[in-house]
Parts: C-alpha cells; sequence; structure tokens
C-alpha cells in the first residue's frame, strides 16, 4: 500500500546516523513508501563523521545536522543541564521540562528544528528524543511515536545506579510515553519490561534486521581451519570496550583447542587496546586480537562474510543487556554466518528460533564455553549446515524486507 506524497514523518535522534541505523533504515522504507521524510540527528563524535556522510550521500530523504560539539550558546546550555540536574530530584521543580534539560543539553535545539519541519508525525529514537518528539508534535497538532531500542531505566550501570539519572529517566518515560500514537521496541523483553514498568500497552517488537540489499549474493566458505588458517572470530559495535564482555571472551578462547584469531572491528581508545591485549597475553590466548576499524553500516553484513563465526556477547548486567537483541545477531544470519551467543534472557530465548545457527554459551563458564565451540569445529559438517541454516533464517525470517510492513503497518496507523 503506498501513501498520498502528502503525507511528512520526521525521525530524530539526539546521535549520528551512523550510530542509529535502525532510524536509517526507517527512513528509507518511508520514503519509499512515498512519505515525505526529514531526519533529525545530532554530531557530537568526530571519527562517526565520515560514516554519516557515506549514509547522506545516498539518502532519499532531507535532513538536519545539530553540531552539538561547540559554537555559540553551547556552554550556557551545558550550563543549564547542569543546574536542571540539581533541581530534578527537588519537589515540585521535579517536571518533565527539568528532566528533558537535565538529560540532553540541546532538547530546546532539537524540539525546534523537529517543529520547523511541521511533520504530520514525529518519531523519536533514544530517551532524549522523545520529549523532543511529543513537544514538537504538540506545537504542530500532530501525533507522535517512540522506538526504544534499549530499556533506556537501565541501559547503563550509571542510570540503573545514581539516583539523579533514575528520576530523569522514569520521569520523561512517566510523562511521555502514554501520549504515544505508536511504540515500538528491538526485542520482546524490553517491550514486555516498558508495559509492565509504565502501564502503557504492549510495545510493538520492530527487530535489529536489515535489507536483503546489503547481502553478500551468494553464501560464503572461508574453508578448513588449521593451524596456519585459525577459526577467524568476529566481533563489532562503534565502540570497542570494557562492559561488552570482551574480557570474558577473550578467556574462553584462550582454553580453545582449535586455533583462533579475534578480529574486533569498532573505535577503540589506545589505552583500553592495550589491556585488552595484555589480558589475551596473560590469558593465554596464542595469537595477537586483531583490531580492525568501524566500517559503514550499509557494508557490515558484507564485511562479516568471510568469517567462521560471529559473536553476539553481552553481560547480563546493567539489565539492559540481558534484554536485548543487538543488530550484531542478525548481521551474522544475514551474511550466512554461524555464531556464539552468551546466555542472556533474551539471547537464550532466541537461540531456539536460530538452531543450530547459534551456539550458546556462558560467559562465567570459560572451560564449558570453550568446549562448545571445540565440539563445534570438529565437525566439518556442523559448521557448513550452521552457515546453511543462517543463511536461510535471514531470508525467511529474519530480514527488514519482511520486518518493515510491520512497521509501515503502525506508521499509517499512527498517521492517520
Amino acid at each position: 500500500m503506498t501513501t498520498p506524497p502528502d503525507r511528512s514523518v520526521c525521525l530524530l535522534t539526539p546521535g549520528h546516523l551512523a550510530s542509529t541505523p535502525r532510524l536509517v533504515k526507517e527512513a528509507d522504507a518511508l520514503a519509499d513508501a512515498n512519505y515525505r521524510v526529514h531526519v533529525i540527528a545530532g554530531r557530537h563524535f568526530a571519527p562517526v563523521d565520515a560514516l554519516d556522510a557515506d549514509i547522506l550521500s545516498a539518502a532519499k530523504w532531507t535532513h538536519t545536522l545539530i553540531d552539538y560539539r561547540g559554537g555559540p550558546g553551547v556552554v550556557a546550555r551545558k550550563l543549564l543541564r547542569r543546574i536542571a540536574r540539581r533541581l530534578v530530584n527537588t519537589a515540585p521543580l521535579a517536571t518533565a521540562t527539568v528532566a528533558a534539560r537535565a538529560h540532553q543539553a540541546e532538547i530546546s535545539r532539537f524540539t525546534a528544528a523537529a517543529a520547523r519541519t511541521g511533520a504530520d508525525f514525529y518519531f523519536g529514537h533514544c530517551l532524549a528524543a522523545l520529549p523532543a518528539v511529543a513537544r514538537a508534535a504538540k506545537s504542530r497538532e500532530a501525533n507522535y511515536g517512540f522506538d526504544a531500542e534499549d530499556f533506556h531505566d537501565a541501559e547503563t550501570a550509571e542510570a540503573a545506579g545514581d539516583r539523579t539519572e533514575r528520576t530523569i529517566r522514569r520521569t520523561l518515560h512517566a510523562r511521555y510515553l502514554p501520549g504515544c500514537a505508536y511504540f515500538t521496541a528491538a526485542s520482546p523483553l524490553i517491550a514486555r519490561r516498558y508495559a509492565d514498568s509504565y502501564g502503557t500497552e504492549l510495545p510493538e517488537t520492530v527487530l535489529n534486521v536489515f535489507p536483503l540489499s546489503y547481502a553478500p549474493s551468494v553464501p560464503s566458505d572461508p574453508g578448513p581451519i588449521s593451524e596456519q588458517r585459525p577459526a577467524r572470530f568476529y566481533w563489532f559495535s562503534q565502540t570497542i570496550g570494557s562492559g561488552r564482555g570482551l574480557e570474558a571472551l577473550v578467556t574462553i578462547l584462550a582454553r580453545t583447542v582449535i586455533p583462533v584469531e579475534l578480529h574486533l572491528r569498532g573505535h577503540v581508545d589506545p589505552a583500553y587496546k592495550a589491556r585488552l591485549q595484555s589480558h589475551a597475553t596473560a590469558a593465554g590466548l596464542r595469537r595477537p586480537v586483531v583490531f580492525v576499524p568501524s566500517g559503514a553500516p550499509a557494508e557490515m553484513v558484507r564485511l562479516a562474510a568471510a568469517f567462521d563465526l560471529g559473536l553476539s556477547v553481552e553481560e547480563t548486567q546493567p539489565l539492559n543487556r540481558d534484554l536485548c537483541l543487538t543488530n550484531k545477531i542478525f548481521v551474522y544470519l544475514l551474511a550466512g554466518v554461524p555464531q556464539f551467543l552468551s546466555r542472556t534472557r533474551a539471547q537464550t530465548a532466541l537461540a531456539a528460533e536460530l538452531g543450530d545457527a547459534a551456539l550458546l554459551g556462558d560467559l562465567d563458564r570459560p572451560e564449558e564455553s570453550a568446549h562448545i565451540l571445540d565440539a563445534f569445529f570438529a565437525s566439518p559438517g556442523r559448521a557448513e549446515s550452521a552457515r546453511r541454516t543462517a543463511w536461510r533464517l535471514a531470508r525467511e525470517r529474519f530480514c527488514w524486507d519482511l520486518e518493515k510492513e510491520k512497521f509501515l503497518a503502525g506508521i499509517r496507523q499512527a498517521v492517520n
């Protein structure tokens, strides 16, 4: 079903476009469905600018980028944010307006930019976008919605453990979620947690899957493993750092019998890179960890296709990591690559659907997890079958070409 071209949607994220591939997919889907689409995004981390430029060079929609690394008024807005954070725990000053300012110094700029678009529907990504789209929609007498890619109340250890941060996030959720005309979440467990925490209707789960056009044309075959050609394991993220299970992963890989080479893709602080490499040496990993630079979002599937095993490792704390299903999982499936999932609640539930395309192991049991990996690669036929299953599942179930129809149906209802 196509949409009359006079219907417009504004998508907003305070983050970079390259850091929010979910929003980019949605913008493309809406443009293809004949909506007029305007995207508002932030700029705050210079190494990602080039990746954003690649996305914009192929964009089918208009955009506004708000740079908050400097410029007129940035010092004053940061000062106001610090003041708001002091006030947010003090009744009766703990309003949603104060909480929004305390959460994001540039909230007024994002709100004003969104209102200027005059859209028929506003859709926010990341918590700072929720008050911005709600206020912009009110000023234009339009509807708004929100996409919860994470459970923001416990997204980080700071959010879960700091009283001020908890108050900010709960205030924003409680004030603005009930007004959403369309509310989505990136995993079933995140959706359920929001519904239980805030009494909303169960958000619709829209998975972090990717278009078939991102995939290689045929499955790859890395070939047999030997001492000269170790099993190549792959993990990627925007940033390589602590709290992602990498230290535990290195400990597991150091205990495997099969020869292993670990590849990590993303921006990495030199100090953390040195610490992880030192940990790998001390743990007994036979080959140095290989660090590779970030790639364009549209290339991530093809970049993964040549590896023997993808790594979707998450710790169980903070709570959000236990509930989320990251885009890594679905990148590996689309590339036709089997993967190792750590035993979080969300990934344990998904593993049952993935069958032999996924291995499930415990980060806290390195010997046991190493044995799971060794047993998998001891049988070449098992690895080949897993690659075929991953390739099939991505085309039959876990791809954006199918998932976007659910999203577009929700948008159509919300806009109308």
